[in-house]
């Protein structure tokens, strides 16, 4: 609570957290209601829906390397204030039609949005807290989850209700939640380095690549970033779907494993945060992900034929693992995504460095229903044993990296060796 009362960035990041408090509250809501109202109230088929909700994932991916672009040539501050606004205006078009060709552009627009808003938001953070990120990112995870959870709360009761006027009111506190984001977002100042971006076209020597699409270091560990995501689609996929369909626990489990995650996230994020800072420390957690993730899935292999009992404790066990892992992965890719990028093209490294967790998003969910579950324990060995050989890969690659740019801070890479590397 003293963190958050003083945070990295003093005022102004103070204000962006309540921001991101408020914006993921409206959002928890909408994820746990939205595809009810989409089901109910517009009347959609699962067909429809899973085919809406795909396209608008994948068109979220653009929405991260399109407001790094924008980063390094307009003021961040309106920006981000600009995606909330956008999004409000395109959830208040949801009630007014239920026609399918109208929700899935709109809510496409809605994914573009959310993968741009929170791509400024991590390099409003960068630009705020400089070398204290981790720190800031720590806080920021733990008053979201916070959010979340209580935006579910908050669905629940108009889901219990479950009128059409319910859940339009649910869309409404959505809606609220992205006005008063932007009106927090514009009470903050412009930060400096962010500024000074915006009014010159970055800087690069000849050895720093103008784009990072033409960085294949770079480009490699975002590649690598990738999988080092899938602890997300496990715990929302992967674990609650082999309870159901592989093991004898009982179906009402399943909410338990986002209960272990959101207090898990609120009360060690911090203390993780503060053996992740810095890049050298942040590259050497990527082999701890990868064995904790692999240790995970050992553990869902196990409970298959086990009891009741026995596969209820096994499957608990397995999401306190992966969220172990979510704990340390979330800091320590942040910090080199970060600390990768050279400092004057930083917006639109990040922009690239954020399509990483939405190609997750896109891909995850596919790669568990079709190769991994149907293969059985064999299919979560193997994932384990593919995300931990490249968890070594990835650690090595940053490492090489990291020694080209010779670090002349924590996560400031100097401008004078090039970046433009293989790594």
């Amino acid at each position: 609570m003293a963190q958050l009362r003083h945070p990295p960035g003093g005022r102004d990041a103070r204000i962006m957290l309540g921001a991101q408090f408020v914006d993921r509250a409206g959002t928890g809501v909408w994820a746990a209601s939205s595809v009810l109202y989409f089901a109910f109230v517009a009347r959609l088929n699962a067909g429809q829906i899973g085919l809406m909700l795909g396209i608008a994932g994948m068109a979220g991916i653009v929405g991260s390397p399109l407001a790094g672009r924008l980063a390094g040539r307009f003021p961040l501050r309106s920006l981000l204030a600009g995606c909330h606004l956008m999004r409000l205006g395109v959830l208040c078009l949801l009630p007014l039609s239920g026609a399918f060709a109208v929700l899935l552009p709109a809510v496409a627009v809605m994914y573009v949005g959310d993968g741009a808003a929170k791509m400024l938001e991590m390099l409003f953070a960068t630009e705020v807290a400089g070398e204290r990120r981790s720190t800031f990112r720590a806080l920021s995870r733990s008053a979201v989850n916070a959010a979340y959870a209580l935006g579910a709360g908050i669905a629940a009761m108009g889901l219990a209700v479950g009128t059409a006027g319910a859940y339009r009111a649910l869309i409404g506190v959505n809606a609220l939640s992205f006005l008063v984001a932007a009106a927090m977002v514009w009470r903050t100042r412009e930060p400096l380095g962010a500024a000074r971006s915006a009014s010159r076209p970055a800087r690069t020597t000849a050895m720093v690549p103008r784009s990072p699409w033409r960085d294949r270091g770079y480009l490699l560990f975002v590649l690598l970033d990738t999988p080092m995501n899938l602890d997300d689609s496990i715990l929302k996929v992967g674990l609650p779907l082999w309870l159901v369909n592989r093991t004898a626990a009982p179906h009402a489990l399943v909410p338990a494993f986002l209960v272990i995650n959101t207090v898990l996230v609120v009360a060690l994020q911090m203390r993780v945060s503060a053996r992740t800072e810095g890049p050298r420390r942040a590259a050497r957690v990527l082999t701890l992900y990868g064995l904790t993730l692999l240790t995970s899935c050992a553990v869902m292999a196990a409970v298959v034929g086990a009891g009741p009992w026995a596969a209820s404790a096994g499957l608990l066990a397995a999401a306190a693992l992966i969220t172990l892992g979510e704990l340390a992965r979330s800091v320590s890719s942040w910090e080199l995504a970060v600390s990768l990028a050279p400092r004057e093209a930083r917006a639109a490294y990040l922009g690239v460095a954020g399509m990483a967790q939405s190609v997750q998003r896109s891909a995850g969910p596919p790669l568990l229903t079709g190769a991994v579950l149907p293969l059985g324990p064999v299919g979560w060995l193997s994932l384990g044993a593919v995300v931990t050989g490249l968890s070594l890969v990835q650690r090595r690659a940053c490492e090489r990296r990291l020694n080209a740019l010779r670090l002349c801070g924590p996560g400031e890479p100097s401008q004078k060796p090039a970046v433009g590397i293989s790594a």
